[in-house]
């Protein structure tokens, strides 16, 4: 290491890419210190690290771990090792070593990029690359407090790294450059099991060099053949490649399982496991997407290209498409290129032909971001060697910072929220409010929690001596309140159900909301009392309860006190017009009495700011139904249908009503529709069909012949191609 400094301390460029990383080595952690708790922390993974350091403690007599949720499929050394360190110094306040070690994590990403730059360009790159990854606002934000996908990206681009100077020193690899490259590999699997990817990488990784090396052998040997070449090599390159490989891999993945109990009970089958499981993940979280919310499951297959491509600073997007063209593509430069853009467009693409499910903006492939700075940083290396005059190379290295000038701004601006950063192609994080998630991972609740303990009062309200604090995500808040305990009590309430709960104070993330709500001019309700913004527009709000006119009248609504309800209820309208519970109830009684016309009224009060809302249209459609206006309903019924895949009472219903009206047709395809989205309902759909059938003069067989042509399709539409073809076959 001595030798090293030695041998590039003259460089301007080594001096500021040391300055620069020591500088971010403290300030990163320091910038963790604002940071809120993200949206798995306290409800999943600190208590399954705590599960686990109850294994080792107890030799594995607590078994706990095993059943915490899908937490066990999941390596969690981060989480283990901060549950260890906080119990053992008796640590209060553990989000904020949390926080601390998780931002070194981000900052090893950011100097393991620069290095690779470094290895490939010089220390110019190096300073660039680092640089345009600390300033790309996604990585950063998340660098604070996602301690898997960040720890995970340390690990991938560390092992890339050493990869890269073992295939440098080959074949007289360091003994340091083995034990570094096992432990990277054995950090990214101790995370995700989606760390043995690693070893495709090295396999791949050594077969390009192997070639290239056979290729050089051919050109400084003319008069050989590549036969030879080949077979000469083979001899004197390949077994040692394989034998580093293979122990390196098998290393790495032993050390990756030291602290991830349900692998060590199984070291090979458990393991496989986890990545099969993984690879299919059956969570599914509706999200809004481009205006819309969307299934994580039924999102585009563009998703994740698109996420980064908006939520990138442009420059470095620029930087990373013109190295290929002007300087990857040289020969002594081909080998890294492809190094570097697999690790950034594999795992991508690998996503889209895999149809991977995910969710949350591009967090599931942060690992990426590491090699699209490190090409941005090639890229623009490669131009400012493109100057002949002096004065041309100033510039053109000044031009790559100056454009990330609007990234250091809102850095700063936006602390600690950077990872809802959205740059220009959709105007910015005003752009894409209410049309793509901001805070999904509820980083804003620290603040809005601190807010109101330091602001809320009693107002006579209260149920009990305590003041109580609802959310959407009552775990990290609970965390925040745990001290004051004495005066506030935190409980869940969802977003459109606030109405009919009891609560004195409400956080809410903007995320999970319908955006068409999010965009009307009812939006924030009128009780909002304090408002988290970045760039202008919210990302959280608190709520402050005035009159629980619409919590009493809910409660006399399923008491069947309706006339006492009623007036709760209109009363409450006076105060927060944007009640959505409050409208739905009203409707309800007005249903319940048959007053049809009154219950439209009301609902058509909620759909104008909130059009896409699936209970108020659905309640729409039976008040329609009654009033004999089927068209009308129809409608109702057809917004829920087109934006909601998986509600299958909507299509139930039209399928009703098309059958009553004799449309055999229509009726056909919306109980098709209505069984993709619940097969439950088969036997239910049979009868349905036969009934119309009967009704309109087909006979028992026609109506079992169509049916099993819906059914066919919808085994066909869940994936279950075996099944459909062998029921076509049989018919």
């Amino acid at each position: 290491m001595r030798e090293f400094f030695r041998a590039h301390k003259n460089d301007k460029w080594f001096l500021a890419f040391f300055s620069i990383a020591i500088i971010l080595f403290f300030l990163m952690p320091i910038m963790s210190l604002d940071a809120g708790n993200s949206g798995d922390e306290d409800p999943f993974q600190i208590p399954q690290g705590n599960y686990v350091v109850e294994w080792f403690r107890t030799l594995g007599e607590d078994q706990t771990n095993f059943t915490f949720g899908n937490l066990r499929y999941y390596g969690s050394s981060f989480d283990v090792v901060m549950a260890f360190f906080n119990q053992t110094f008796n640590i209060d306040n553990i989000h904020i070593s949390r926080h601390i070690f998780n931002s070194w994590f981000g900052w090893l990403s950011m100097l393991f990029a620069g290095l690779i730059a470094f290895r490939i360009a010089g220390w110019r790159a190096a300073v660039i690359a680092m640089v345009f990854l600390f300033l790309s606002p996604r990585f950063l934000g998340h660098s604070f407090n996602n301690p898997k996908d960040i720890p995970f990206a340390a690990g991938i681009v560390m092992a890339v790294f050493f990869m890269l100077q073992f295939f440098r020193q080959f074949p007289n690899v360091k003994r340091t450059t083995v034990i570094f490259l096992a432990l990277s590999i054995a950090l990214a699997i101790s995370v995700r099991i989606g760390g043995i990817l690693l070893f495709g990488y090295f396999g791949l990784f050594g077969l390009l060099f192997f070639i290239k090396e056979i290729l050089d052998y051919k050109n400084q040997h003319k008069k050989i053949t590549l036969k030879k070449a080949t077979e000469y090599k083979f001899k004197t390159i390949f077994k040692p490649l394989l034998f580093y490989g293979l122990g390196i891999c098998i290393a790495g993945y032993f050390l990756g399982l030291i602290l991830w109990p349900y692998a060590l009970q199984a070291p090979i089958r458990n393991p496989i496991a986890a990545f099969q499981l993984m690879s299919d993940f059956d969570v599914n979280i509706r999200q809004i997407w481009a205006g819309e919310r969307v299934w994580s499951n039924l999102l585009p297959w563009y998703y994740t290209p698109k996420f980064i491509f908006i939520t990138t600073p442009l420059i470095i997007i620029l930087g990373a498409l013109i190295y290929p063209f002007l300087g990857g593509q040289k020969k002594e430069n081909r080998f890294t290129t492809v190094v570097v853009y697999f690790c950034f467009l594999f795992p991508v693409l690998w996503m889209i032909y895999t149809s991977a499910n995910v969710y949350g903006g591009w967090r599931h492939s942060l690992f990426v971001a590491p090699f699209m700075a490190v090409a941005a940083g090639l890229g623009f290396n490669a131009l400012i060697n493109f100057g002949k005059q002096h004065y041309q190379k100033i510039l053109l290295t000044i031009l790559p910072f100056a454009f990330l000038i609007p990234a250091a701004i809102f850095t700063v601006k936006a602390h600690p929220y950077q990872y809802v950063f959205f740059n220009r192609i959709v105007g910015g994080v005003q752009g894409a409010f209410g049309y793509f998630e901001l805070d999904y991972y509820y980083h804003s609740t620290r603040e809005a929690s601190e807010w109101v303990i330091e602001n809320a009062q009693k107002t006579g309200l209260e149920a009990g001596d305590k003041i109580r604090v609802v959310s959407w995500h009552p775990a990290s808040v609970q965390y925040f309140f745990r001290h004051h305990t004495d005066r506030f009590e935190v409980g869940f309430s969802r977003w459109a159900e606030r109405g009919n709960n009891d609560w004195d104070y409400a956080i809410f993330t903007v995320t999970g909301m319908n955006p068409e709500m999010i965009r009307s001019n009812m939006f924030p309700p009128a009780n909002t009392v304090h408002q988290i913004k970045v760039s202008g527009v919210p990302i959280a709000i608190i709520l402050k309860r005035t009159d629980k006119s619409d919590y009493f009248g809910n409660r006399m609504r399923e008491q069947g006190q309706l006339d006492s309800a009623l007036v709760l209820l209109k009363n409450s309208l006076a105060s927060v017009p944007s009640g959505e519970a409050t409208l739905m109830n009203i409707a309800d009684i007005y249903l319940r009495r048959n007053q049809n016309d009154s219950a439209v009224f009301y609902l058509d009060k909620l759909l104008a700011f909130d059009p896409r809302n699936e209970m108020a249209n659905y309640f729409r459609a039976h008040a329609l139904v009654r009033l004999n206006n089927l068209g009308e309903a129809q409608r109702s019924l057809q917004v829920i249908i087109n934006h909601n895949p998986k509600n299958d009472v909507a299509p139930w219903l039209s399928a009703q009503l098309h059958a009553q009206q004799g449309n055999l047709f229509l009726m056909e395809r919306m109980l098709e529709r209505a069984l993709v989205a619940n097969a439950g309902r088969q036997e239910e759909a049979f009868n349905l069909l036969r009934q119309a059938y009967q009704t309109m003069g087909f006979s028992q067989n026609d109506a079992t012949i169509a049916f099993t042509r819906i059914w066919i399709n919808v085994l066909e539409e869940l994936g279950f191609t075996a099944e459909a073809r062998q029921l076509r076959n049989q018919r």
